[in-house]
């Protein structure tokens, strides 16, 4: 889905917006459904434990990236793209190191509101202007990426002070 996703911000007008948004949606909700099949029946796989994780940070890091590159986040929510980027990156690292200690980093309450302003800001954003004239998907999108980058901080220390007990 991932090179889909690329090839549709190449795409000019509005389709281009809606296309990428419809990749992102389908993509998350594929993803849920595999989890939530693989859990129901018993089918969960290491490789499947393993790719899970890296695929949606993947998908995150490639809407941040292309939305930036394409100037669909631009001005000072740049900022809070970077912060959420380098927040998924140190995580997924300090979870690896920690997993090797056997030392398991559950996700917090607060890490499942920061993945949910995450996933309806990067929703908004994919659409931006093609959304419709009523409903200001550019500006609620900014603010949802900002309280997302908020949560992202803060739910980042937490999880590098648990790491730091352990270094």
């Amino acid at each position: 889905m991932i090179p889909l996703m690329v090839a549709s911000f190449y795409l000019k007008g509005d389709i281009s917006n809606w296309l990428s948004f419809s990749i992102f949606v389908v993509a998350g909700i594929t993803d849920f459904f595999d989890g939530y099949v693989a859990r129901k029946f018993n089918q969960m796989s290491t490789l499947g434990a393993f790719m899970d994780p890296i695929a949606d940070k993947l998908l995150i890091a490639t809407a941040i990236l292309m939305m930036v590159a394409f100037h669909r986040i631009d001005g000072i929510s740049v900022l809070a793209a970077v912060v959420i980027l380098c927040r998924e990156f140190a995580v997924s690292g300090l979870r690896e190191f920690l997993a090797d200690l056997k030392v398991s980093v559950p996700v917090t309450y607060l890490a499942k509101w920061k993945t949910t302003f995450q996933i309806i800001a990067l929703s908004l954003l994919l659409i931006g202007d093609a959304g419709p004239d009523f409903i200001p998907t550019v500006l609620i999108g900014d603010y949802c990426l900002w309280a997302a980058a908020i949560l992202t901080l803060y739910t980042g220390y937490g999880y590098l002070r648990t790491g730091l007990k352990h270094m």
